[in-house]
C-alpha cells in the first residue's frame, strides 16, 4: 500500500489554516477560558470523527448523491450557524450593558472568580454577559458545527481518496488518513487555543466585547453563504 502522505498532510495543514466556522467557535471559547477553547477543540475533531466513520461506511456518498439528503444537511448546518451568530450578537449586547453599567458607577453583581477546581470539575461558569457556559456546552457547539458542515464530509468522500492506493483496502486507508487529519487538528487547535489564551490577558473586556459582535456576524455571513450554495 502507496499512500502519498506528503501532498496529503499539504493538503490537511492547508485546509486548516483557512478559518471556517470550526476556527470561530474555538477561538470564540477560548476567548471565554482556556479549558472551554480545549472543549470546543475536541468537540470538533468528533465531529469529523463522524464523517469520517461516514465515509468509511459509505454513508456520506449516499448523502452527497441524494439531492434532498444534502440540502437537509446544508440547512440544518447553515441554521445552526446562525444560531450561534444570534447567540453570540446577544452576548456582546449583554457584555455591553454590563460595560455601561460598571462605567457608570452602579452597583450590581460581580463576575465571579473562577478558581481551579471550578475548571477542573467543568461547571457552569457565569460570565459578565450573564451566559452560562460549561466545557460540556463548548464541545457539543464545535462537535455540532461540524457534523452539520456538508464540506467536512465532501473533504472525507471526495478530497481524501485522492491520496490513496487504489489497489489497497480504500475503507482501511480512509480510515487511517482520517485518523491523521483528526491529529493534525487536535494539535493545530490546541496551539490556537494557546495562543487565544494568551492574547485574551492582554486585551481587555471591551476588546473581547468587540470580537463577540464581530464572531456573530462571521457566524451569520457564513450561515447565509452556506444556505444559498448550490
Amino acid at each position: 500500500m502507496s499512500v502519498d502522505l506528503t501532498g496529503f498532510l499539504g493538503v490537511v495543514v492547508l485546509a486548516y489554516l483557512i478559518p471556517g466556522p470550526d476556527f470561530l467557535v474555538i477561538v470564540r471559547a477560548a476567548a471565554r477560558r482556556p479549558a472551554l477553547g480545549r472543549a470546543a477543540a475536541l468537540g470538533a475533531q468528533a465531529g469529523l470523527c463522524v464523517h469520517m466513520c461516514a465515509a468509511v461506511l459509505g454513508l456520506s456518498a449516499i448523502a452527497t448523491r441524494s439531492a434532498l439528503a444534502f440540502t437537509v444537511i446544508k440547512l440544518a448546518g447553515a441554521a445552526y450557524l446562525i444560531y450561534l451568530g444570534v447567540r453570540a450578537l446577544l452576548a456582546a449586547r449583554r457584555r455591553n450593558r454590563a460595560g455601561s453599567t460598571e462605567s457608570t458607577g452602579s452597583t450590581g453583581p460581580a463576575e465571579p472568580a473562577v478558581g481551579a477546581a471550578d475548571a477542573a470539575s467543568g461547571q457552569h461558569v457565569s460570565t459578565a454577559s450573564g451566559q452560562h457556559v460549561s466545557r460540556r456546552g463548548s464541545f457539543l457547539e464545535g462537535f455540532l458545527t461540524n457534523v452539520l458542515n456538508p464540506k467536512a464530509a465532501l473533504f472525507f468522500l471526495s478530497v481524501l481518496p485522492q491520496f490513496v492506493d487504489h489497489g489497497g483496502s480504500l475503507p482501511r486507508q480512509i480510515f487511517l488518513l482520517g485518523l491523521l487529519d483528526v491529529a493534525v487538528g487536535v494539535v493545530y487547535w490546541l496551539v490556537l487555543v494557546g495562543v487565544a489564551a494568551r492574547l485574551r490577558t492582554v486585551f481587555g473586556p471591551a476588546c473581547r466585547r468587540r470580537w463577540e459582535l464581530v464572531s456573530g456576524w462571521l457566524f451569520i455571513g457564513i450561515g447565509v453563504g452556506v444556505a444559498a450554495t448550490e
